[in-house]
């Protein structure tokens, strides 16, 4: 979870920090005086949270809020003011919540636990999957998944890939043997490779990802760990980790953007 405050007042900005630090201490927590440095570090590695002054020299809370929010439409904006002459206008950009000054840790607390656009751990993801640059898969202690098989390995990334929706043995096939007639040798053939990742899979514990029907398969997206799905959601250390490459062993695998 990364956090970021800006106050231009240096006792103020240390007040606001150390709260938020003390109420969240796992947190990733960037304090900056000058709103141009918070915005360009949000720019660069995401954010989940902004606390914002808002009574600030130049550009103020709210106009600074704008500008993050065209950066991420999901950002939980916090804003923090001795003053309430801007609530409305605050409350006009679907701010996630709005304190007054001293800011206490408690205040904190109550604001992280009911944020407009939730921050969900997944800390009881029976897989984590890796799909910016090369495609990986590892159990939550961050051991590689084996595959026996290299094609098993890659159904499985085009399952992940399809993001829970059902692919019948045919447009696998097609996926991965693009110009090969589909005939009951190459059905024979990706029934083997099913077998062997589902083999794979359970010897991981994590059988159950994969939801298999009549002639079709799926994943369970609530429980894998994956930075594709992360960055649909705007993740701030997703967006951060994606350099435009996406499973880039697979000549199918093409980056597709939708906000789910």
């Amino acid at each position: 979870m990364r956090i970021l405050c800006v106050d231009d007042e240096p006792l103020m900005l240390q007040m606001l920090e150390t709260a938020v630090r003390e109420a969240k201490p796992g947190a990733d927590v960037t304090a900056f005086e000058r709103q141009t440095d918070l915005l360009q570090d949000a720019k660069q590695n995401g954010c989940d949270i902004a606390f914002l002054d808002i009574h600030m020299r130049g550009m103020n809370g709210v106009e600074l809020a704008k500008a993050l929010k065209e950066i991420n439409p999901k950002m939980n904006i916090i804003f923090v003011t001795g003053f309430s002459e801007y609530a409305a206008e605050a409350m006009r950009l679907h701010a996630s919540g709005y304190l007054m000054k001293p800011v206490t840790k408690e205040d904190i607390e109550e604001e992280l636990s009911d944020l407009r656009f939730p921050i969900v751990p997944k800390d009881n993801a029976v897989l984590k999957v890796q799909c910016f640059g090369n495609f990986d898969v590892f159990t939550p202690d961050g051991t590689p998944v084996h595959f026996e098989r290299s094609r098993s390995k890659e159904i499985f990334a085009y399952l992940v890939h399809r993001h829970g929706s059902s692919c019948t043995i045919k447009e696998i096939a097609a996926a991965l043997f693009e110009d090969e007639p589909y005939d009951k040798k190459q059905q024979s053939y990706i029934q083997i490779l099913i077998s062997s990742m589902m083999k794979s899979l359970k010897m991981a514990g994590a059988a159950d990802v994969v939801r298999k029907s009549y002639n079709s398969l799926s994943v369970d997206v609530d429980a894998l760990d994956c930075d594709y799905y992360r960055f649909q959601q705007l993740d701030a250390g997703a967006v951060n980790a994606y350099a435009n490459e996406y499973m880039s062993q697979y000549y199918w695998a093409d980056f597709l953007y939708t906000d789910y």
